[in-house]
């Protein structure tokens, strides 16, 4: 049944969705209350298991550190110069890890054709704004120069994330933008949090049925930075920073969730910057709903609709 809310009527889930959202929480609650981050992170890490596992095998992955920062390359095919993307993950820049999303980066190897670089950024709260931004700022930096090592194209290296990779991603484009630099050849967009102010989505989709939180996500924004003035930074809050001269983009955007809002309100400030957006929303899905690829047909669609957008930002 849809809920009302302050005339605005909340969608309903995906029924397969639903029920990775269902198992998601059920797992949560099985593990119990954290004792500590350590134990928060490992409860992450154990819940997330079963859904980073399958999915395709890759030619060739490496294991990589860049000055102690864990790095993971996925090759779907050997012998071969392949456009390359940083992914960075999701979980409010406090949980998860390129093991949590594994599966995902080799579905993005495997669908585009491209070669996929995790990086295991500092967390905070032990680590905030700008420790983890300035870790992807300089791996970006590193990454021309291995090219030949890496079999990758210089030429064409992207960004992607999820939630807070997105925001990340964004956020990584903008310092370059600011240095000076080429822009990348495409940033791929999830659900991202770009600002910390409530939106509409908010009442909507922010109760116990759903994956993400009101009060989690203030917990996420919390962490990340030193002082609550840092919240309107704008490479702390993409959305207050100005949008002009950035790569192209492809948000997808999750219907149900808290952060529908701002994804909407960043693609319309971006395509104003004169950026080239797509921005598709997917009916029925909540946050991290592209992890249910293993049983939810609509998370295989938006990442075959990724994966076709991703084939055409690096051209033949």
């Amino acid at each position: 049944m849809a809920d009302r809310i302050d005339g605005l009527t909340a969608s309903a889930l995906d029924p397969e969705i639903g029920e990775f959202v269902e198992r998601i929480n059920r797992g949560y609650a099985e593990q119990g209350e954290p004792t500590d981050m350590a134990d928060r992170r490992r409860i992450a890490e154990a819940v997330r298991e079963s859904w980073r596992s399958g999915g395709p095998s890759m030619a060739e992955t490496r294991e990589l550190t860049l000055d102690g920062i864990r790095l993971r390359l996925h090759r779907p095919v050997a012998d071969a110069v392949l456009p390359v993307m940083l992914y960075i993950h999701g979980g409010g820049w406090t949980v998860f890890s390129i093991d949590t999303h594994d599966r995902l980066m080799r579905e993005y190897a495997a669908r585009a054709g491209i070669a996929v670089l995790g990086i295991d950024y500092s967390l905070s709260p032990e680590s905030k704004f700008p420790v983890a931004l300035d870790e992807i700022v300089r791996v970006l930096d590193w990454l021309p120069g291995q090219a030949d090592a890496l079999g990758i194209d210089p030429a064409r290296i992207l960004i992607g994330g999820d939630s807070a990779g997105a925001n990340l991603s964004v956020a990584a484009c903008l310092r370059r933008r600011d240095a000076g630099q080429a822009p990348l050849a495409g940033m791929l967009l999830n659900y991202g949090a770009f600002d910390a102010d409530p939106t509409e989505s908010y009442p909507l989709y922010g109760g116990p049925d759903y994956p993400l939180s009101p009060e989690e996500m203030d917990g996420f924004w919390a962490n990340y930075v030193s002082d609550a003035a840092q919240l309107t930074d704008p490479l702390v809050a993409p959305l207050r920073a100005g949008l002009h001269d950035l790569p192209p983009a492809f948000l997808a955007v999750a219907e149900c969730d808290i952060l529908a809002g701002c994804n909407h309100a960043f693609a319309r400030k971006l395509a104003a910057a004169g950026g080239e957006v797509t921005e598709v929303t997917y009916a029925g899905a909540a946050h991290s709903f592209l992890e249910a690829v293993s049983i939810a047909p609509l998370a295989d669609r938006a990442l075959d609709d990724q994966a076709r957008w991703l084939r055409e930002r690096c051209g033949p």
